[in-house]
């Protein structure tokens, strides 16, 4: 995958909305659970793991959603590493299992653990397994699921082929798979046409803003795809009609894409190339003049587009963060197109900064931090797939000796009076006054005999 990442200026900082979750806890110290140990600790969640994933095989459609619903949360909050290389197989077909069979809740579920697993096995022969080994599924699961199951879809299909895909063929693949979503006649191109931009209306502005969100994450980890100007051309122009449509999210979603495009250097690559033909042709056979002067035309439309919704008004019924994050965004846009300053952010990860300072950043970052949810700031400490992706390199804070820190619905399950841990030493601290009080028996009946 192409990681492309640049220098940044100073910018303002933003503290992660999720930065309280890292933060260290005075009152749990490292007495390693006492009786119990981190050793144990560990061991009691791979076996909630194991049960979990047990639980797939259970013919009634609830107890897998449950089950799926506890693994999301294990492998969403905790890097569950020696889990997965363990099972990782068996989940990963189960999970497939689930998106076959299931219900609309139980494909969501089993698409988020994929994604899930993906990001935890990082680059690698396994992940590339699962791109191959989920792709049928996938694709036959988006074609006749529920609006819910399918944005679920679209997500795990782009974290998959963000992790997993190697070449060329394996990305253009998906990004086909998303496409059809939108536009069931688009064949076998990737990109829509021109005929096609009525289909898309009919679909909701729901998928319709995970299907651009999605592709555009993908697009992300390439310079630039190997198709002729004709592709890129037709994309363009579905993404500027994008910006005409009602649903602000639609807009946005579009918005960045054509920027990331922009970023990407798409248009100038094909100016150059067309500017170089000798045989006064393009790959087309177009004129080399006439398609030109089409694009700094669709250009212009563009910019046209970017610079009202940076000063829209706000309509009745609008919420005004929504009308605000909508002139924000646009705004930036509207700044790269015309100067050529991508924006700079700067989010608070517990004592860490992580920065970004390219549209292609800005949308890993905020794909990412969508699909993990409150996983996120335990990911980006310890996760080191996602470290490589942002160039993020966090502060050893919790060292071996340190406390060790756990969630809330850890705290429940394990350091409550009723958790398995103080049970288990409950257990064990009785166990030891028995043997005592046996010894002490013991040894008052002898010096009652002697």
């Amino acid at each position: 995958m192409g990681r492309r990442k640049t220098q940044r200026k100073n910018s303002p900082t933003v503290d992660s909305d999720d930065d309280s979750s890292v933060s260290s806890s005075s009152t749990m110290r490292s007495d390693r659970m006492s009786v119990v140990g981190i050793e144990d600790f560990h061991f009691d969640k791979d076996t909630l793991l194991d049960q979990a994933l047990d639980a797939l095989y259970e013919k009634r459609g609830s107890t897998r959603e449950k089950a799926l619903a506890s693994i999301v949360e294990n492998l969403g909050n905790n890097l569950q590493y020696q889990f997965v290389e363990k099972k990782f197989a068996t989940l990963l077909h189960q999970c497939l299992n689930c998106i076959k069979k299931g219900s609309s809740k139980e494909i969501s579920l089993a698409s988020h653990v994929i994604g899930l697993l993906a990001l935890t096995v990082g680059e690698g022969d396994n992940a590339r397994e699962i791109l191959s080994e989920s792709i049928p599924s996938i694709s036959q699961a988006l074609k006749s699921g529920s609006e819910s199951s399918k944005i679920s879809l679209l997500e795990c299909l782009a974290i998959i082929t963000f992790v997993g895909g190697n070449d060329i063929e394996e990305i253009e693949r998906s990004l086909q798979l998303m496409w059809q979503v939108v536009i069931p006649k688009l064949g076998q191109n990737v990109f829509p046409h021109a005929f096609s931009l009525v289909v898309a209306v009919r679909q909701s502005a729901a998928i319709i803003t995970a299907m651009v969100s999605s592709w555009s994450f993908v697009l992300t980890t390439m310079d630039g795809l190997k198709l002729n100007s004709k592709d890129w051309q037709e994309s363009i122009s579905f993404l500027s009609s994008l910006l005409d449509k009602d649903d602000r999210a639609v807009r946005i979603a579009a918005g960045e894409a054509l920027a990331l495009i922009f970023e990407i250097g798409i248009l100038e690559k094909f100016s150059a190339e067309t500017k170089g033909s000798t045989d006064g042709s393009t790959l087309e056979g177009s004129k080399p003049r006439e398609w030109f002067i089409h694009i700094q035309g669709l250009k212009g439309k563009i910019l046209n587009q970017v610079k009202n919704l940076s000063m829209e008004a706000g309509g009745k019924g609008s919420a005004k963060k929504d009308l605000n994050s909508q002139r924000n965004t646009f705004r930036d846009i509207l700044e790269f197109f015309e100067y050529g300053y991508c924006p700079e952010t700067s989010m608070k990860i517990g004592g860490d900064l992580l920065q970004t300072s390219t549209w292609t950043q800005l949308i890993q970052l905020n794909f990412v931090k969508h699909f993990l949810g409150g996983g996120f700031v335990k990911h980006m400490q310890e996760n080191e797939f996602l470290h490589d992706v942002f160039g993020f390199t966090p502060k050893k804070k919790f060292p071996l000796d340190s406390e060790h820190r756990i969630s809330t619905a850890e705290k429940r399950m394990f350091k409550s009076p009723n958790s398995i841990v103080n049970k288990a030493r409950t257990q064990h601290l009785n166990k030891q006054r028995m043997l005592v009080e046996g010894r002490n028996i013991g040894h008052y009946a002898v010096n009652v005999g002697e």
